[in-house]
């Protein structure tokens, strides 16, 4: 799944120059790329488009999303402003930027209350010849509602630690039904790791193979977790052929606890 991937006075970034038209120019106008490490504070809704032209902020006022990695989209993506190949380069240019930005692995990656949106130049500079990509760490899941701000610097943020504020745990009944909280809250669930369950060369199983195979090996994960007890509640996450063509291989393993 290609992600969704996600400025004025503050850093002096806001052009001055109007065209014909009255249009002030913003960064996303610009063919000049963003500056990594800035910080923006952008809305749930701001993900889903593609492209953003919010205002830099000082990263230790409130912002809900880091800058981490910029680059130039090759011309093997195609001309057009649309391309679906953007979001394809992007993809695989950025989930392993996002992980080494935080400190985290495969594994943290996929248990933790952040990910990562990228966003392309305003059709205006796209015009102009820009073709730059910025991918920014957002504070709260995929797919999240809201956001949540973000510490005053994300970079690292797992490397010596894993702050409870920013794992993810689950309130509910079960893990289907249960709603995603971070495990400095409330809750009945902890993500505990993920299990591989293919290889990446490994065509697509089947639902019902990769639902087996994640049963019995978060089974057993999540058994020597809680040290062979006689009886032990988990649960597991796993996906489907679409995110298998993006490159997963993992599913998420639950454990019933409140720590």
């Amino acid at each position: 799944m290609v992600r969704r991937a996600v400025l004025l006075l503050a850093l002096g970034l806001v052009a001055a120059a109007c065209g014909s038209s009255g249009h002030r120019d913003t960064d996303a106008d610009r063919v000049t790329p963003p500056k990594p490490g800035s910080c923006r504070d952008l809305s749930a809704g701001d993900l889903d488009e593609p492209s953003n032209a919010a205002p830099v902020v000082p990263c230790t006022q409130r912002h809900t999303a880091e800058t981490f990695a910029v680059g130039a989209l090759p011309t093997s993506t195609g001309s057009a402003y649309g391309d679906k190949r953007h979001g394809t380069f992007v993809y695989d240019a950025c989930t392993q930027a996002f992980r080494d930005y935080l400190g985290a692995d495969e594994s943290l990656a996929m248990r933790i209350q952040l990910s990562w949106a990228w966003f392309r130049p305003s059709e205006r500079g796209w015009a102009r010849g820009a073709r730059w990509y910025r991918c920014d760490v957002v504070g709260g899941a995929e797919g999240a509602k809201t956001l949540r701000p973000l510490p005053a610097q994300a970079q690292g943020l797992f490397a010596t630690g894993q702050p409870d504020a920013w794992l993810t745990c689950a309130r509910g009944r079960t893990v289907p039904s249960s709603t995603k909280v971070p495990c400095s809250e409330t809750h009945d669930w902890r993500a505990i790791s993920t299990i591989k369950v293919g290889q990446p060369a490994d065509p697509y199983p089947g639902d019902r193979i990769v639902q087996v195979r994640s049963r019995d090996l978060c089974s057993d994960w999540i058994g020597a977790w809680s040290h062979y007890p006689a009886d032990f509640d988990y649960g597991y996450t796993w996906f489907h052929e679409a995110e298998w063509k993006a490159g997963n291989r993992r599913s998420v393993c639950w454990a019933r606890t409140a720590e």
